[in-house]
């Protein structure tokens, strides 16, 4: 007889601790597991944005907006501010071609709701007078948000154990099996089995081999993401920056817009954020290079070149720290959420790629009001984890 629970939570990074603690707070007993310690993953090598600029109109960008405002709220209910800071952002924009498409693209953003405006170079170098001179133009939006991903982990990890949330660490999940009674049995690598109706999958990166134990499937790849960390110097400027570049070329497959071999490679685009001690997040690379987790000479140089480029003024400033973590892709962009068909009580939340900060509290609520049957007022059958086809594996 295992542990008694009505939960199994698999991965304890960022959702999975998300998501013990909303299904926590919603009465069920729930144990988090995970294989690694505390920010092990890529929850602990990632940037800190609550980003909604790089969001297609549609639901996630209808899902940042919600999860922004549950953000809001756990502050005030964790008495905790997690580093949350509203610095805005600002998407530069190098010639005529990003300037068309990027014009479209705030267009339709602005008709969801988001507040995003075009501004000229003129503007821009008064929000970023260390830009360079050859940006023509950029998207500006003050709702782009950040908040700390150790300080966020801590206090779901935190409220959820005062609740009454088991995390177990260092002994990871080698065994999934369907019991008679119609509980889970999940058993880690010290032997404990941990007996449930309901079993989570939030191993990020790692769900398809969860997803296989009980034969499923979860068509998710490892990207890695590189970033390297500046030393602690005076702002650079009031906002944080991307490049359109790399977003222009998702939006239009067939844009006329020129990649250089060593971004089509390391898949380089701009990411430059201030962090809450006033260093700099700088990136970012992805790279599929399957579960290497390891930084490379030239990941880090590509992203400090890239960074000079548009701010030639960072060659003074030292670099003390490069990471990488492995973001789980899905095929289409969008996470995987819900309870896999054939397999009652076997539920999926992974599949965020680089919007598992930004999206973790809206992903772990929708998850708990599904396990606990609460009413739930969207559709989120363009999520489910059967919407790639077959379910399970013969």
């Amino acid at each position: 007889m295992g542990k008694a629970l009505d939960v199994v939570v698999v991965g304890g990074g960022i959702i999975g601790l998300a998501s013990g603690y909303f299904l926590t707070r919603n009465g069920k007993r729930v144990a988090v597991l995970d294989k690694g310690g505390f920010a092990d993953g890529a929850s602990g090598a990632c940037d800190d944005m609550i980003l909604f600029q790089s969001k297609k109109p549609g639901i996630n960008l209808e899902l940042t907006f919600e999860s922004l405002e549950l953000y809001k709220r756990l502050i005030v209910d964790f008495d905790d501010s997690m580093q949350f800071k509203n610095l805005g952002g600002m998407v530069l924009i190098e010639n005529g071609e990003e300037l068309a498409i990027m014009e479209q693209f705030v267009k339709e953003q602005r008709s969801y709701g988001l507040d995003v405006e075009l501004i000229d170079q003129k503007d821009a170098r008064k929000k970023q007078p260390f830009l360079s001179d050859h940006i023509i133009a950029s998207t500006y939006s003050m709702m782009d948000s950040q908040i700390d991903p150790f300080h966020v982990m801590r206090a779901f990890e935190k409220q959820g154990s005062a609740l009454g949330m088991q995390i177990i660490r260092r002994n990871g999940v080698i065994a999934i099996e369907r019991l008679g009674n119609a509980n889970w049995k999940v058993i880690t690598a010290d032997g404990t089995a941990y007996e449930a109706p309901a079993v989570v999958n939030a191993a990020g990166a790692w769900a398809p081999s969860i997803a296989t134990m009980v034969g499923a499937v979860v068509p998710i790849v490892p990207k890695r993401g590189q970033i390297v960390l500046s030393e602690r110097i005076p702002p650079i400027g009031e906002t944080n920056l991307w490049n359109a570049k790399y977003l222009v070329t998702k939006l239009h497959k067939g844009s006329a817009v020129t990649l250089s071999a060593e971004e089509v490679e390391l898949g380089l685009s701009l990411a430059f954020t201030r962090s809450a001690g006033g260093t700099y997040l700088m990136g970012s690379t992805r790279e599929y290079v399957g579960y290497d987790k390891s930084t490379t000479i030239a990941g880090i140089k590509g992203i400090i070149n890239l960074t000079l480029g548009y701010l030639p003024k960072m060659k003074d400033v030292g670099i003390v720290r490069a990471m990488a973590g492995l973001r789980p892709e899905t095929p289409d962009g969008k996470m995987i959420l819900g309870e896999h068909a054939g397999l009652d009580g076997f539920y999926t939340a992974a599949g965020h790629e680089g919007d598992g900060i930004a999206l973790a509290p809206i992903t772990a609520k929708l998850l708990s009001d599904l396990v606990c049957g609460n009413r739930i007022e969207r559709t989120l059958d363009e999520l489910s984890p059967n919407r790639f086809g077959e379910a399970t594996n013969e």
